[in-house]
């Protein structure tokens, strides 16, 4: 038990070291990605208004039925191109990346580059 709390709270720590350093504004919102253990969701965010710009996720509609497990680096790179396609319907090309306290590997790397990939810039 102490461990999974440990954990946890490692985790919080470094997602507030993070969320320290990095802000979203209108012409440069926050690519927010969450992860859990079925799917990946990945938001962007005007935190000057506190808004959701757009988002996407493996539970979207688009998605969902072309994807047979939303927890996967596939899954991943689809949200990710899903996400960038969304940002350029808003006229958005620039964004500053949220990795919400993970690594940069796996599922989130996975999902950034497929963004890097559909034309965000971060």
């Amino acid at each position: 038990m102490r461990h999974i709390k440990k954990k946890r709270m490692s985790h919080q720590r470094r997602r507030g070291r993070v969320r320290l350093k990095i802000s979203g504004t209108e012409a440069r919102p926050r690519l927010a990605v969450f992860r859990s253990l079925k799917h990946i969701y990945a938001q962007l965010i005007n935190d000057e208004l506190g808004v959701t710009v757009a988002e996407a996720s493996s539970l979207s509609p688009d998605l969902k039925e072309s994807l047979p497990n939303g927890g996967n680096i596939a899954a991943a790179e689809s949200v990710g191109t899903l996400i960038a396609q969304r940002a350029k319907q808003q006229g958005i090309e620039v964004v500053v990346f949220d990795r919400g306290g993970h690594l940069y590997h796996g599922r989130i790397k996975a999902l950034a580059e497929a963004a890097r990939a559909g034309g965000l810039k971060f």
